[in-house]
Parts: structure tokens; sequence; C-alpha cells
């Protein structure tokens, strides 16, 4: 049960991940049957203002010795740096010894990892930031395609909103469906989300610079709807089929059919984003013939299905 929510913040704390986990744990909505938790707002020097992003400030009111005894310390995400404050570090140390649950939003990670504490532990970090992540903290296990990695003791989200799923699904595990389900219809947001952070990943057009491949790559992507052997594209490119093979992964860093696949996902994407096309047109102008070889393809690259996927990002109402 989460009796007690402690919220650690340093400078440069990010408002809006600070403001989703004071949402979820430090609005009192005992009227709509969720149970009373007492929230702390916990700084190392309590009373002094903390700088933001966005030209306010936030005091904490009380100091790092209110984690002791908290259920759950939460970690907003903050300005990424080089170093932190060791007696942060320490007091988080200090509550995951003591058994305290940690939650970290977004970059609030970071500071899980300089404190030690995710070696060896599953997590998640925002995907623009997994290369830095790994690199920082090469003994954690990083699942980057994740809204959230729930491993115990340890709750790490990965971009902003996530950690509203995070936060949710925390308060389902310790409270119950109907607790997180009341907060959730408070907040005017799903109960649970599908998926993972891929859908959310920016795959853009590709810039055809490679030299000897780039007119073949551009004709490729105005005729993804149509197959291609590998013994034509070779053919079209004045090259035996081993030469093309071998200068085909050297200048795209794939495969031809691994790269035709990969754009026929994102031509599906921009079809499902910005048309009414039923399935089975999206799957025929991007290429996969098929619906049921589309919804493969597509959840395997992105993790959820056209159809939510369409739910999620479409510019106009989808078709029924």
């Amino acid at each position: 049960m989460l009796n007690t929510v402690a919220c650690v913040l340093i400078d440069g704390v990010e408002t809006f991940e600070f403001g989703l986990i004071c949402e979820v744990f430090g609005v009192d909505r005992t009227a709509d049957g969720v149970p009373p938790i007492e929230f702390r707002v916990c700084g190392e020097e309590p009373g002094a203002p903390l700088g933001t992003k966005v030209g306010v400030t936030i005091t904490p009111s009380l100091g790092l010795d209110a984690l002791v005894g908290a259920d759950l310390v939460a970690v907003p995400a903050f300005t990424i740096r080089d170093e932190y404050p060791p007696a942060v570090l320490r007091a988080l140390r200090d509550a995951a010894d003591a058994g305290a649950t940690l939650l970290s939003v977004c970059s609030g990670g970071f500071l899980l990892g300089a404190a030690g504490l995710l070696d060896g532990r599953r997590c998640t970090a925002h995907w623009r930031e997994k290369e830095n992540f790994a690199e920082r903290f090469p003994l954690a296990r990083l699942d980057p395609d994740v809204l959230f990695v729930d491993d115990g003791n340890i709750i790490t989200s990965a971009g902003t909103a996530s950690g509203i799923d995070a936060c949710l699904h925390l308060v389902r595990r310790e409270h119950g469906s109907a607790v997180a389900t009341a907060i959730a219809r408070r907040m005017v947001v799903a109960p649970q989300r599908d998926g993972g952070q891929r859908q959310y990943v920016e795959l853009p057009v590709p810039d055809c610079t490679a030299d000897s491949l780039s007119p073949l790559l551009t004709w490729m992507l105005k005729h993804l709807d149509t197959e291609h052997a590998v013994a034509d594209l070779a053919r079209r490119a004045t090259l035996s089929e081993r030469t093309f093979a071998r200068r085909f992964v050297a200048e795209t860093g794939t495969t031809p059919h691994r790269w035709l696949t990969a754009q026929r996902v994102l031509r599906a994407r921009q079809l499902l984003e910005d048309t009414d096309f039923g399935i089975d047109d999206v799957a025929r102008h991007s290429g996969f013939g098929t619906a049921a070889l589309l919804r493969h393809h597509f959840n395997r690259a992105v993790g959820v299905t056209p159809n939510d996927y369409r739910r999620t990002f479409a510019h106009r109402p989808a078709e029924a």
C-alpha cells in the first residue's frame, strides 16, 4: 500500500513531470474512493527555491530526512547533467535499502542510475536518450521500446506522458484497478495504454545521399507498392547480385528486404495518420499487399496494431 509518497526535487526539475506526480499522489481524492496518501515534497535544502526551464521556481518544504518511512520515493525529470548532489544520491540509496519503492519519470532515471540503483536491473529511458543512458549506465538492463518497466521495487518510465502510465500502474498494483481508474477518470486519461514508445519514435523518410545507389533508393521509395526481387534491383543498378547486396548493406546499413520493410512501415504510418483508407487499402498502398502482412510487420516494428496506432495519431476521424 502507498500510504506515504515522497517526491525528491533537485535544481532543473521539469514542471510537467513534477506536476503529474503531484496529480496522481498528491491530490486528495478520498471523495472518489481513493485511499488517503501523505505526500511529501523534499529537497536537499528545505525552503530553498529550485530553478526550472520555464522561469519559475519550486520550493520543497521538507528535507531529505522526510524520505525516511516513505512507501514510495518518486523522482521527476530534470535537466541531465554530469554530476548530481551526493546527499540526494545517498538518500535514494538509503530509501531503497529501507524497503521503499522508487519510481522515476523520464530523465529522473538518470538520478537512479547515478545512485547505482539500476545496476543489473531492468529499466527504460526516453528513446532520444537511450544511447546516452546506455553509455552512462552500462550495467543497467535497458529496454528502450516500452513505456515503463516494473522491476519490483524500482519502476522507471520513458518519456513525459509515460510517467502517467507508470504512476497509474503502480496505483493499480498497490491499490487495485478501481482506485487507478478513479484517478485516471479525474485526470481524463486512459487508465492503461497499449504498446510501447516505439510508436512515438520519429522515423523520417531517409535522405538518399549514397552516390551509387541514390537513384535506385529514390525509385524504390516511389514504388513501395510493387514487389522488388533482389535480382531485379541489381539489374536496375547494373550490378551483379552479389556486388549489389554487398554495396546495399554498406550504404544503407541493412539488407534490401529490411530496408523496404522499414520504409513500407513508415508509409503505412503516414497513411494511417493522414488518410481514411481502410486497412486493406493501407496495406496495398504501402506495399504489404494484405492486411495480415501489414499487421504482422507493423506490430513488430511499432509495437501496436495499425488500428491502435490510428486511434492515437490520426489527423482526422478514423474509419469505423
